[in-house]
């Protein structure tokens, strides 16, 4: 957006200036333009030829000459004006010219540490992405063990069932009272184990 806005600054100020100029100025704008065109050189060129044709109509040079000097005199007295206000209206537009310039570096300066710190967060970003996956990973073979403890429950207590049906109710009773608590406080023991690590990480 600061860039946007920069790059209309120049175009905007240029309109502004055109809007502030008066009559005058837009007259020696011209005037300068075609001082220094080639209709200027032809027109002179005519113009004082025309003007020791005049020798041959009976005026006389001396009078020639003043009128020549004269109007010579005036023209180059009004160029030079005409030349000098133009130079003052370049300098007042590349004064501005140059303020804006320096909006523009300073939007730009802007610009770039906005940009520096975008890449400062990406660079936080992307090693907190590294540590969820490291965390991911990590519960990933929490719950490969946990599975793996489930599955030697499962196989435990099939082995149980087992027991049981070949145990008699005596020997069922009296195996309950050993083996099964002593197997399911071990399985206890380790579920309360991984638990903890778990929360630990």
């Amino acid at each position: 957006m600061p860039q946007a806005k920069a790059k209309k600054k120049i175009p905007e100020k240029l309109v502004e200036i055109k809007r502030k100029l008066t009559d005058l100025e837009r007259f020696s704008l011209k005037v300068t333009r075609w001082a220094g065109s080639t209709d200027s050189l032809v027109f002179h060129t005519i113009f004082f030829s025309f003007m020791f044709m005049l020798l041959f109509l009976g005026i006389a040079f001396d009078t020639i000459l003043l009128v020549l000097t004269t109007i010579v005199s005036l023209e180059a007295i009004y160029f030079s004006i005409f030349i000098q206000m133009s130079v003052n209206r370049q300098s007042r537009r590349l004064r501005e010219v140059s303020k804006d310039i320096e909006e523009i570096q300073e939007d730009v300066e802007e610009i770039q540490e906005d940009v520096e710190e975008i890449h400062e967060d990406v660079e936080e970003i992307q090693k907190d992405v590294d540590e969820i996956q490291e965390d991911v990973e990590e519960i990933h073979d929490d719950v490969v063990e946990i599975q793996k403890d489930v599955d030697e429950i499962q196989g435990d207590v099939e082995e149980l069932e087992e027991d049981f049906d070949d145990l008699s109710k005596e020997e069922i009773v009296s195996k309950t009272e050993t083996d099964k608590f002593a197997k399911i406080e071990q399985t206890l023991e380790l579920l309360m184990k991984e638990i903890s690590d778990l929360k630990k990480k």
